[in-house]
């Protein structure tokens, strides 16, 4: 594979029917790099048009966002440093998932762990920092910051990223924004409910690359091992 534009940290299932369903929904399996037939579902119709967005990405959830290496970085580096990261945090055990609807997208996300997935995000936010290029100011205006909150601002020019530490809430997309989500998250809801994993449990860190064209690629799986 071509040298990768981005790298991020994210989390992703490992293989089952939680992460076949997911990734049957999509149209991606991001670790195999081949695209799945997308399900017809009751009261959507072809899925492509509203998930777009998601399946360049891959089904994960962010712990680091996207970013660009830092001068003298490579991939080596970046493998190294999440290894290390990887054997020091311990995995996060959550009730289990449900769908939301966030921002006009429809997500899964967790319940019953929201401290120790704020933990979990600091330490990969902050472990990581050092890997990345400054943002531009193409990639600042990207992120709207005369839409964000003085402490969004803030943790943009700090980490790169407005939504971490306290303003990190972890989220599995699987819409683009909509503008009648009720109706897709209700058929999402039965088409998940059987593979829903309970517990949810976060046990590995990710490394994703985004390559030439702009997808996302599962690279290694790191065992959370702390």
């Amino acid at each position: 594979m071509d040298q990768m534009k981005r790298y991020a940290v994210y989390y992703a299932p490992r293989e089952g029917a939680f992460a076949f369903r997911a990734n049957e929904w999509l149209g991606r399996e991001p670790g195999k790099g081949r695209d799945l037939p997308q399900p017809v579902l009751a009261g959507i119709g072809d899925p492509r048009g509203i998930t777009a967005e998601p399946r360049r990405y891959g089904f994960h959830g962010t712990l680091r966002a996207p970013f660009r290496l830092a001068e003298g970085m490579t991939e080596a580096t970046v493998r190294d440093c999440v290894t290390r990261l990887a054997s020091r945090l311990p995995p996060v055990v959550c009730d289990g998932l449900h769908l939301e609807t966030l921002r006009g997208f429809v997500a899964l996300t967790p319940m019953g762990c929201e401290a120790a997935l704020l933990d979990l995000g600091a330490a990969v936010v902050e472990g990581t920092d050092a890997l990345r290029a400054p943002l531009t100011e193409a990639e600042i205006a990207r992120r709207r910051p005369d839409h964000l909150s003085r402490r969004q601002r803030q943790l943009l020019e700090r980490w790169g990223y407005p939504f971490v530490m306290e303003e990190f809430r972890f989220h599995l997309t699987l819409t683009d924004r909509l503008e009648a989500p009720d109706p897709v998250r209700a058929a999402l809801e039965a088409f998940f409910a059987p593979v829903l994993p309970r517990p949810f449990v976060i046990e590995d860190l990710c490394l994703f690359g985004e390559d030439q064209s702009g997808r996302f690629h599962l690279l290694h799986r790191y065992a959370l091992a702390g």
